[in-house]
């Protein structure tokens, strides 16, 4: 386990929701796994509408260095209709890419339902904060998330700079 926790962010992006039509149950159901699971630190929650330039505002704040979140989890806005654009407006924030980890999650989801591939989720890095788009089904979401939380804690200490094998001279 890690010295100190993750610390997360959880982002719901939702026109519903963010009106109050709604109530958002992937964003709470994301942030107890990663207490309960992770022992993470929840830094923010926030629920947005699916609007790119509100998407990537978010997660350009988030990221900032100040803010130390190593970890942002969207959920919703990774589907097929015409208003989940959330992949795309992640790409605009994400400075490397990592499409592994999704790939990895779908891979492992692929059991439970073939239905994970109709997910266009992204992962890429932001300075030092991974960012993990998921879809915005609690199902989707708790069970992407699931798939990678063996992964989680080194990914987030090897951003974090800390020493790891394959650094060493």
């Amino acid at each position: 386990m890690m010295a100190d926790s993750i610390r997360v962010v959880v982002m719901t992006v939702s026109d519903r929701c963010s009106r109050g039509e709604a109530v958002d149950e992937s964003g709470p159901a994301l942030v107890a796994m990663m207490q309960d699971d992770l022992g993470a630190t929840i830094v923010g929650t926030r629920c947005i509408p699916d609007e790119r330039g509100l998407i990537t505002a978010a997660l350009r704040d988030w990221a900032e260095p100040a803010n130390s979140v190593d970890l942002i989890l969207t959920t919703g806005g990774t589907g097929l209709s015409s208003r989940d654009i959330t992949p795309e407006a992640a790409m605009e924030v994400i400075e490397r890419e990592h499409p592994a980890l999704l790939d990895l999650a779908r891979l492992r989801c692929l059991e439970s339902t073939p239905m994970a591939f109709l997910s266009r989720g992204v992962a890429g890095i932001r300075g030092r904060t991974l960012i993990l788009t998921l879809p915005g089904s609690v199902r989707g979401a708790t069970e992407t998330l699931r798939a990678l939380r063996d992964v989680l804690p080194h990914a987030i200490q090897t951003l974090r700079g800390d020493p790891t094998d394959h650094e060493r001279p």
